[in-house]
């Protein structure tokens, strides 16, 4: 069975470790590039979650990954005043894959509602 792994700063991605993630608590962005491509290397990784921080200062690394590499990496927002750049990527790609924008109805109710 493959394995998730969550990589990002340590104080945000502990609470993981409790629902089987492995961990990669890094501080610096600029770590991100060395520590996917370990990652991509092993056969057990399926998923690979980035805290949204540490995403933002490195989008390049990001979307090199995921041209170069079969494993699932998703970006996720750790609090609740995020930019929602996971989110968005996550729609964008949705929406390229299947043609369909799946969240425009939800965003909208939550646009009528402000």
């Amino acid at each position: 069975m493959a394995k998730a792994c969550i990589v990002g700063e340590k104080h945000l991605i502990l609470g993981f470790k409790g629902i089987g993630f492995e961990i990669v608590a890094i501080s610096d962005p600029h770590d991100l590039a060395e520590e996917l491509f370990m990652l991509s290397r092993r056969s057990d990784i399926g998923l690979i979650l980035v805290t949204e921080s540490i995403a933002a200062e490195a989008p390049g690394v990001v979307e090199e990954f995921r041209s170069r590499s079969d494993v699932i990496l998703a970006v996720v927002p750790m609090y609740e005043d995020s930019p929602r750049t996971g989110y968005n990527e996550m729609r964008k790609a949705i929406e390229r894959s299947m043609g369909i924008d799946l969240f425009k109805k939800e965003e909208d109710e939550t646009s009528e509602q402000e």
